[in-house]
């Protein structure tokens, strides 16, 4: 199984930007099993798969409580209205980020606030929350883009500081951990803990071509407080936690078992996995060290390679990106529009020029945890004839 942006004929030596095979071949006989065990107990909504997911992402992430839901996007939603973010808020996030971010603060009411990006991690620069908090201002939302986690420790100041709430998007970070690696900015409190772990809600996605990825869609939310917790299962089960005792207007939004008892097969391999992807990108990194005109992803403590995504300078990503879809290497863009850059956001078109910059450099390249030095090589050999 291959996620490519490559067309429908490309040639059998093609590049994916994801390949799936070789974990889904390596877990084939437990995956399996799997679904033999939950097709024969003819229980597929909620259940002991469920149960025993729950009970197991949650130990491995440290958090009280894990609970499964349709997807990333719900996830965002139902946390926020857990927390009774709604209409008249306001929510701090990054613009560069896919749709479901702001979508999700939209969703529940609330307006987007657009600050602008660091420029190495890709990620909300703490320096440019604080300027733009309101009295309207509930909550600040953090990306952990591309599996590197945000600068949570300032964040976390400017929350308390100001008696904000924060959300993690967690979509692309399942894994990652943040580091104390210099000993100072706030994140000694936090070195170890998982992303998801410090806000009051974590939000994860198991798309499949996601760390953790499901075979289909997934998601996941994570707090440590037991009212919230009991409002977010209350509201993934259209507003009950009694059968027909309907207590508010909530959503379907449940984690089926079959991708429940997939999910329980592959969390167990996480840490092998995510340690692979570290290693494809310092691979990429060592090879690309002396390419001018590129700009290779600074690899943090914690990361986990999500995306390995290289800034090609000059205004040349385009035309890269074309000649290496030529050669068969898929590549792909996350993300070529800022949120506040989207037609549905015009008016909200706050200037965050990092990340305008960045959208117009951004080139993702294949990744996943057993690619070879040789395809790796490769690639770069194509990429550096493309500059």
């Amino acid at each position: 199984m291959t996620i490519s942006n490559n067309s429908p004929n490309m040639t059998a030596t093609a590049i994916p930007i994801l390949d799936l095979e070789p974990e889904i071949d390596a877990l084939w006989d437990e995956l399996n099993a799997a679904f033999q065990r939950v097709l024969r107990s003819g229980q597929f909504i909620k259940g002991p798969e469920l149960d025993a997911f729950e009970r197991e992402v949650a130990d491995y992430l440290g958090t009280a409580h894990a609970i499964g839901v349709n997807s990333g996007t719900d996830a965002l939603v139902i946390g926020l209205r857990a927390l009774e973010i709604s209409e008249g808020d306001e929510v701090i996030t990054t613009p560069f980020s896919f749709f479901a971010t702001a979508e999700s603060i939209s969703a529940v009411g609330a307006t987007p606030v657009f600050a602008d990006i660091d420029a190495r991690t890709f990620n909300l620069d703490p320096a440019t929350i604080e300027p733009l908090i309101t009295e309207r201002t509930a909550a600040i939302m953090p990306v952990h883009l591309y599996g590197c986690p945000a600068e949570i420790g300032p964040i976390m100041e400017i929350a308390e500081r100001h008696g904000l709430t924060v959300v993690e998007d967690c979509a692309q970070s399942f894994g990652a951990r943040f580091v104390d690696a210099n000993g100072g900015d706030g994140m000694a409190m936090w070195h170890g803990k998982q992303t998801g772990t410090v806000g009051a809600v974590g939000a994860y996605s198991f798309f499949p071509s996601k760390n953790l990825g499901a075979f289909g869609d997934a998601g996941l939310i994570t707090t440590d407080d037991d009212a919230v917790a009991e409002h977010m299962r209350k509201l993934r089960a259209h507003g009950s936690l009694k059968k027909y005792h309907n207590e508010e207007v909530g959503y379907n939004s449940r984690l089926d078992a079959m991708q429940a008892a997939f999910l329980r097969v592959k969390l167990p391999h996480i840490e092998d996995q995510n340690a692979g992807r570290r290693r494809v990108a310092e691979t990429y990194n060592r090879l690309l060290e002396n390419v001018e005109g590129v700009v290779t992803p600074l690899l943090t403590p914690g990361h986990v390679m999500h995306q390995y995504t290289v800034c090609v300078l000059d205004g040349k990503r385009d035309t890269v990106a074309a000649t290496l879809k030529a050669q068969g290497i898929s590549t792909m863009i996350y993300y070529p529009v800022p949120q506040n850059r989207l037609p549905v956001y015009a008016d909200l078109n706050t200037p965050c020029p990092v990340s305008d910059q960045r959208a117009s450099e951004v080139l993702s390249l294949p990744i996943w945890p057993q690619l070879d030095e040789a395809t790796i090589s490769h690639v770069v050999d194509a990429l550096t004839r493309a500059l």
